[in-house]
C-alpha cells in the first residue's frame, strides 16, 4: 500500500505544477500543509470527487440539496455549510427511544462543534410539525439541560435520503414506506465527503467518537497526517502518546524536511513506512 501511494506521488510530482497544486483548501488554517508538497493535496487526489456508478464514496462531493428544517427554509446544503465542516446525521423516525437519546447527546457537543468550525443538521423523513413536536420529548428527556441549536431537516418524499443511500428497505414506517438508516457524513469546507458511518437502528451513536473524528480528519487536512487506532490514546508505550503517522504519500523527502522530530519505528520487514511525529510540533 506504502509503495503504491508513493509511486503514485511521485508521478504527480512529476507533472507540470498547474496541474499539480491544487488550490488550499478552506480548511487550511495554518500554511503548514500547503508547505507540505507530496503531503494534504497529493492524498486528497487519490480520491475521486464524482462517483462513477451513482453511489456515494469518499473524497466524493456530498449532494446539494434544499429542504423545509425546523429552523425555516434551507434553500442550499452547502450555502448553509458555507467554508465549515459540516455533520449530515440521519434518524430513522421522530418519537423513537434510541433517536430520542441521539438528539440530545448532537445538542451536548453542539458547542464544541461550533468551537471547531464544524456545523450539524439531523434529518429524518417526518415533517417538520413532527419535528418540532418530538423535540420537546428530547429536551425533557435529557438529564442535561439542552438546547437544540441546529437545524432538523424533513425528508417526507425521500429525495435527499435517495440522493445519500440512507435509505433501508427493510425498515418502514406504517404506510409501508422506507426509513433512513442511523447515517453519519462528515463533509470538508470544500463539500468533499471525508467519513461515512452507517449504524442499524438498533445501535445508538456515540457522539464522543463522531467529535474525535472531527478533529482527527480536521488535523490530517490541515498537517499531512493521519492519526493512529485509538488516537489520541496511542503509542503510549514507546513515550509518543497522542503522536500521528505522516501520510503514506509523503516523500522520505519531505518527511525529513518538514517533520524533523519524526520517529520510524522499526519492524520485521525493515519497511520504513510507520513515520510518527509529535502533533505538537506540527506548527
Amino acid at each position: 500500500m506504502f509503495r503504491r501511494l508513493a509511486s503514485r506521488a511521485l508521478r504527480l510530482a512529476a507533472r507540470p505544477l498547474a496541474r499539480t497544486v491544487l488550490r488550499t483548501p478552506a480548511y487550511c488554517i495554518r500554511p503548514f500543509c500547503k508547505s507540505v508538497p507530496s503531503g494534504t493535496d497529493t492524498y486528497n487526489t487519490l480520491y475521486p470527487e464524482k462517483s462513477s456508478d451513482g453511489i456515494l464514496r469518499l473524497g466524493n462531493i456530498a449532494p446539494d440539496f434544499s429542504a423545509d428544517t425546523t429552523m425555516g427554509k434551507m434553500p442550499s446544503f452547502h450555502e448553509w455549510l458555507g467554508e465549515s465542516w459540516g455533520i449530515l446525521f440521519s434518524h430513522p423516525a421522530d418519537f423513537t427511544p434510541v433517536c430520542t437519546t441521539e438528539i440530545g447527546r448532537v445538542a451536548l457537543k453542539y458547542d464544541w462543534l461550533e468551537q471547531n468550525n464544524c456545523k450539524i443538521a439531523t434529518l429524518s423523513v417526518d415533517p417538520v410539525d413532527s419535528h418540532k413536536a418530538w423535540l420537546k420529548d428530547v429536551v425533557a428527556h435529557c438529564e442535561n439541560n439542552i438546547d437544540i441549536k441546529f437545524p432538523i431537516i424533513a425528508d417526507p418524499d425521500r429525495k435527499i435520503s435517495m440522493a445519500y443511500n440512507m435509505i433501508d428497505p427493510a425498515n418502514i414506517d406504517d404506510d409501508g414506506l422506507p426509513l433512513t438508516i442511523r447515517a453519519v457524513f462528515i463533509v470538508d469546507p470544500d463539500k468533499k465527503i471525508k467519513l461515512m458511518l452507517n449504524y442499524p437502528a438498533s445501535v445508538g451513536r456515540n457522539m464522543d467518537e463522531i467529535c474525535r473524528c472531527v478533529e482527527a480528519l480536521q488535523l490530517s487536512a490541515k498537517a499531512s497526517i493521519a492519526t493512529p487506532a485509538n488516537w489520541p490514546n496511542n503509542h503510549e508505550s514507546i513515550g509518543m502518546k497522542g503522536s500521528v503517522f505522516i501520510l503514506p504519500t509523503v516523500t522520505k523527502e519531505d518527511a525529513e524536511e518538514y517533520f524533523p522530530d519524526m520517529q520510524t519505528c522499526k519492524v520485521p520487514s525493515g519497511k520504513e513506512y510507520l513515520r510518527l511525529t509529535p502533533t505538537d510540533k506540527l506548527g
